[in-house]
């Protein structure tokens, strides 16, 4: 285990003369915490050289209010701090002048999983978009990619199928933390505002979050363990089908299953494929909650068993098709919206194209799917470099 400074640690040990004299506002989570796991919102009020005015919480809240996807909640006066809550998920999703008004300089600590499809980094990339509109700094406190800063995988997001889980032309699996995105969305996608990044230190972008002494507080309702986060990049996908993505189970994302699907016949067909770094456990359960909630499902639960080659978004697309293929008759896509998304299915904005879903339902193999995404891929890769603090 490696021991690193936090990008908000650092901000409070070191630079807390950026926030000197300005009203701050924090952008921030359950997840938003030092090595001592005490939250951000706190540290901030706390410091003496520090003027807390503003909270703003993404999906999910700033204490972890909300559960699922298009659940608003509302703004609040935070109990602990005293200071206004904003929602920055909802119906406004970026922030407003008026939300604005008490803030000269916004903080962004929130902790990411390292796929496309998660809505953390959009929130701050519209609050960066109304930082430059109206005249406010904005820091980024750098934290871990959990799945680490090597691994890119997946396609590119098309031209036309932005959304909210989906912005910029990134991979689902992009290798970044957030205040290197913070860096490329501000230069390459052109938001311009005034930006400082707070680097960790003693980062190194091989590592994954359990290489580091940093805790681990689950990011949202349904990534609770770090392995949820591993599995994700791909098994998010699944929520464009009407399977169940194991939301309503003690391990969304690593188990999936349907009423009408076979275990056996199905853990059997993925394991056939021999895909790199991951064994499929025929799984039986019980939903407690969204998609065929209290029916019993029979599906997989995957295990990782190497995460150094686990490729876990062909790993989705294998597991999606393998739904397609053998189930025909039961197997559909989920229908809209999907995270304020109502003319497009669901599927199709998670993949960020339709050829994705087009590709499943005409047959393509892996092999070939695989195979589309490499040129967008190695581009991404040139492209980043330029952003990267590690």
């Amino acid at each position: 285990m490696n021991k690193i400074a936090l990008g908000i640690e650092i901000l409070l040990s070191d630079r807390a003369q950026l926030l000197s004299g300005a009203r701050t506002g924090l952008i921030c989570h359950p997840a938003s915490i030092d090595h001592d796991f005490r939250h951000s919102a706190d540290l901030l009020n706390q410091h003496k050289d520090i003027n807390l005015t503003a909270l703003f919480g993404p999906q999910h809240g700033i204490r972890g209010e909300t559960q699922d996807n298009m659940i608003e909640w509302e703004g609040f006066r935070d109990a602990r701090t005293g200071v206004m809550a904003y929602s920055l998920y909802g119906e406004v999703r970026k922030p407003t002048a008026q939300m604005l008004s008490d803030a000269d300089v916004i903080v962004f600590d929130v902790q990411d999983v390292g796929t496309r499809v998660y809505t953390f980094i959009y929130t701050m990339a519209l609050a960066m978009q109304s930082a430059k509109e109206l005249g406010k700094r904005f820091v980024v406190c750098d934290r871990p990619n959990p799945i680490g800063g090597v691994g890119i995988e997946g396609n590119t997001l098309e031209t036309g199928h932005e959304s909210f889980v989906g912005m910029y032309p990134i991979p689902m699996r992009h290798g970044m933390t957030v205040g290197e995105l913070a860096r490329m969305f501000n230069e390459e996608f052109g938001i311009g505002c005034d930006l400082e990044v707070i680097p960790m230190q003693g980062y190194k972008r091989e590592f994954w979050f359990d290489d580091t002494d940093a805790r681990w507080v689950l990011p949202s309702p349904n990534i609770p363990v770090l392995e949820t986060a591993v599995v994700y990049p791909g098994m998010v996908m699944v929520e464009g089908t009407k399977f169940s993505e194991g939301r309503g189970t003690t391990r969304p994302f690593e188990i999936t299953g349907a009423p009408y699907a076979d275990s056996y016949e199905l853990a059997e067909h993925l394991n056939r494929q021999s895909l790199p770094g991951v064994h499929f456990r025929p799984h039986s359960f019980k939903p407690t909650f969204q998609k065929h909630v209290a029916q019993l499902c029979h599906g997989v639960q995957l295990h990782v068993t190497d995460r150094e080659v686990f490729k876990p978004v062909i790993t989705g697309i294998a597991l999606i098709k393998a739904m397609h293929d053998l189930y025909p008759e039961g197997f559909k896509w989920q229908t809209p919206p999907y995270e304020y998304v109502y003319d497009r299915l669901p599927f199709d904005v998670i993949a960020g194209t339709t050829k994705l879903r087009e590709q499943i339902e005409s047959g393509a193999s892996l092999e070939d799917i695989a195979a589309s995404w490499q040129a967008g891929e190695k581009d991404f890769a040139e492209r980043r470099q330029r952003y990267l603090l590690y």
